[in-house]
């Protein structure tokens, strides 16, 4: 008799009978009958550890913090050692040309600390002169490329500002590792070398360094060759023996200032001297008993949360994970919440924000009303609440004592500007294409001034403790990343790693706060997980549906569970990343 056999096709059975009964339990006609760690499209199981975690979109950037945590470093000294080594290894997302955000979590004094890290535009380019330089190269916006797009980088202050508030390793031996593998090479990851050679081709023809900083022979770096960069190591350790000031004064910004005035640029030394973060206080909306908190303006951060205050008016879980009635809400509440975001997101050192009108209860009931649940729509106004006088790479951290932290940093797009100071090791980001030219508007053009940014870490509080670090790089993604994060946790009842695994949407061609302005409703990209006839469900409703290769984010998350003591980790399919605890 064949035992296994019957075995099997019993096995199966109560299988295929555990799935219809997940099927109308969540409402999905998607459920995986091969695996037994997720209803919707897991990779792996969950990473759980009880002293420590990290995770992060390269692995070895993850052991880094580990290695850190383990010699009794903090989290945010895990965070610090992990990004620089991730400016090193993902340069196609990251590095100390750019700038920087993070919420902190701080066991001892109990509460949440918001850091912005950005950097100004330079004070010796004012509105004329930058409008002149684009008549030269027949332009109305800012371009992505050269010397002119090129910001104050934040990432280095924003180091220091976090080391010194939460650090407790000194920084020599929180940026070792980084130097080490810059001095003596690591294997570029796959992924990472798919982007890295995409901006060889498009930037090595820039003034400076860029070519022979990251191509190999001119071309970049396929998956598993070994890259160096002594030169980083050299700035590396500058900084580790000067501190901030090996960055923003001396010899480093000595040669930044001569680079810029040879190459027709602007950023100058007296820009690096002037250049501070800013310790804010987060923002925060409840969703369905959830406080889940981003960073307020000059980022992009609150359009999640308008986001979800659209959205907790209705029942997403009765209709299912991915379904057309869900997706269509989402989509319309994000157009919804971007209009707001084109119109009112800037520097809010040069405009009034109406923050607090934006979050407020009466604003979201009063643009819900804008959204159709039936119908696609094509144009949304803005709203006029009152005022009361990518790439990026994306990680977090936790510690023994309960600390975490969720960091983001950019170069804005890939590699930047492709401007990179010979000698130095990294490019420079092109934040400033993200300023308008349209006068009047709060993001226009200003010299000393902070661009509209996308980047944007989260967090979420549950009963006052601290609940999820996380966050989805991925440009105007990184929003609708969230939402669907927040969702698939809550809504759905997902798990850590099965809420980024899932299939996910992205809506493009919305107003934006560089002046576009949304005039036929934009796209709706979705990803092979999504059924096809809720494709079809949503064409009829009136969405323009598109596939894409890529472009649907990239998320880490750590989640503590207090009762049990022990951290949750995850990284998703998409990127390289791991998450690794000990």
């Amino acid at each position: 008799m064949n035992t296994q056999g019957i075995i099997g096709r019993i096995a199966r059975a109560a299988l295929t009978g555990l799935v219809v009964v997940a099927s109308s339990l969540t409402g999905t006609s998607q459920a995986q009958v091969d695996r037994v760690t997720g209803r919707a499209f897991a990779t792996r199981s969950e990473v759980i550890a009880k002293h420590g975690m990290a995770a992060t979109s390269q692995p070895l950037a993850t052991q880094v913090a580990i290695d850190v945590l383990k010699k009794g470093g903090s989290a945010v000294d895990a965070a610090i050692a992990a990004n620089a080594t991730l400016g090193l290894m993902e340069p196609t997302g990251s590095g100390i040309g750019g700038d920087l955000f993070a919420i902190v979590w701080d066991q001892k004094s109990r509460r949440l600390y918001g850091l912005n890290a950005s950097g100004r535009s330079p004070r010796a380019l004012t509105y004329d002169a930058m409008a002149a330089e684009l008549a030269k190269l027949d332009r109305s916006t800012i371009p992505p490329t050269g010397v002119l797009p090129v910001s104050v980088p934040g990432a280095v202050d924003g180091w220091f500002e976090l080391h010194a508030k939460f650090g407790r390793l000194p920084m020599k031996d929180v940026l070792a590792p980084a130097i080490g593998y810059a001095e003596e090479g690591f294997p570029v990851s796959e992924l990472i070398a798919y982007y890295w050679q995409r901006g060889v081709i498009a930037l090595s023809k820039q003034p400076g360094g860029f070519r022979d900083t990251y191509s190999i022979n001119g071309v970049g770096p396929a998956k598993g060759d070994i890259v160096r960069n002594p030169d980083l190591a050299r700035t590396y350790r500058l900084l580790a023996s000067k501190g901030r000031d090996g960055f923003y004064r001396g010899d480093v910004a000595e040669r930044i200032d001569r680079f810029f005035r040879e190459n027709g640029g602007y950023l100058r030394k007296e820009d690096l001297a002037a250049h501070r973060s800013e310790w804010v206080t987060p923002v925060s909306v409840n969703y369905r008993g959830y406080d889940v908190y981003e960073l307020p303006p000059n980022t992009q951060g609150i359009a999640a949360l308008q986001m979800l205050q659209l959205l907790e008016a209705y029942d997403l879980r009765s209709m299912g994970h991915n379904s057309a009635e869900a997706l269509h809400l989402m989509v319309e509440a994000k157009k919804v919440a971007f209009e707001d975001r084109a119109r009112h997101y800037a520097d809010p050192d040069f405009a009034k924000i109406p923050l607090e009108a934006l979050l407020s209860d009466e604003y979201a009931s009063e643009r819900r009303a804008l959204i159709d649940t039936a119908r696609a729509q094509k144009r949304i106004p803005a709203g006029n609440p009152k005022i009361d006088e990518g790439d990026t790479i994306y990680l977090t951290t936790a510690d023994a004592e309960g600390n975490m932290v969720s960091l983001i940093q950019s170069n804005y797009r890939g590699m930047g500007s492709g401007i990179v100071v010979p000698g130095l090791g990294f490019g420079f980001q092109d934040r400033g294409e993200l300023f308008t030219m349209e006068k009047g508007h709060p993001n226009v053009y200003a010299p000393g001034k902070r661009p509209f940014h996308t980047i944007i870490p989260a967090f979420i509080m549950k009963d006052g403790k601290p609940w999820l670090s996380f966050g989805v790089m991925g440009g105007a993604m990184q929003p609708q990343g969230h939402v669907q994060i927040v969702v698939n946790l809550i809504d759905f009842g997902m798990g850590l790693q099965e809420a980024g695994d899932a299939a996910r949407w992205q809506h493009d061609g919305s107003s934006e706060p560089t002046g576009e302005r949304m005039t036929a409703g934009g796209f709706v990209f979705v990803e092979s997980g999504v059924p096809w006839e809720v494709v079809r469900a949503l064409e009829g409703r009136g969405h323009d549906v598109r596939t894409d290769v890529g472009g649907y984010g990239g998320y880490q998350a750590i989640m503590r569970d207090h009762a049990r003591g022990v951290w949750f980790g995850a990284s998703e399919s998409r990127k390289d990343g791991q998450a690794s605890g000990y």
